[in-house]
């Protein structure tokens, strides 16, 4: 059975994932440290897991697989969950894949080097918007239904 995993903490889109796991009857795992506030639907599992350094990521990564979803921001638990086959997304709907992935992890360690060899370096990314949150419905509708053909 397809699963919808999310890396809750920081997650923008974990009201919209729910609505879409919904709609598609699935059950959606929301996995952090703690402080979420436990949904009401019976199809959402709120997974708190110990503090500690990527609990989440390998909490997720040990189950996440063939016919599963993962929304996630961290690129070295995206590039485990596309090893394992699953479906992976950014919270702007973009989908992360055997093909980018590579990529992905190289930008990620530029952009920390960067950062360490600039102490005065200011400022986040960009902010969240209307359209990133859009693409999202749009990019797990379109991973849930490609999921749920590869388990059948």
């Amino acid at each position: 059975m397809t699963t919808l995993y999310i890396d809750a903490d920081a997650c923008p889109v974990k009201a919209e994932a729910e609505r879409v796991a919904t709609r598609h009857k699935i059950p959606m795992k929301l996995v952090s440290n703690g402080g979420l506030r436990p949904p009401a639907n019976p199809l959402v599992e709120t997974v708190i897991v110990p503090e500690g350094p990527d609990v989440a990521d390998m909490w997720i990564a040990d189950r996440a697989g063939k016919g599963d979803v993962v929304v996630t921001s961290d690129m070295p638990l995206a590039a485990k969950c596309v090893e394992a086959g699953a479906q992976v997304l950014r919270h702007d709907g973009s989908a992360l894949t055997q093909a980018n992935i590579g990529q992905q992890l190289a930008m990620r360690d530029l952009m920390a080097d960067l950062r360490s060899a600039d102490p005065f370096r200011q400022g986040g990314g960009k902010g969240f918007t209307k359209a990133d949150r859009s693409r999202f419905l749009d990019g797990l509708e379109r991973a849930l239904r490609a999921a749920k053909k590869e388990i059948l």
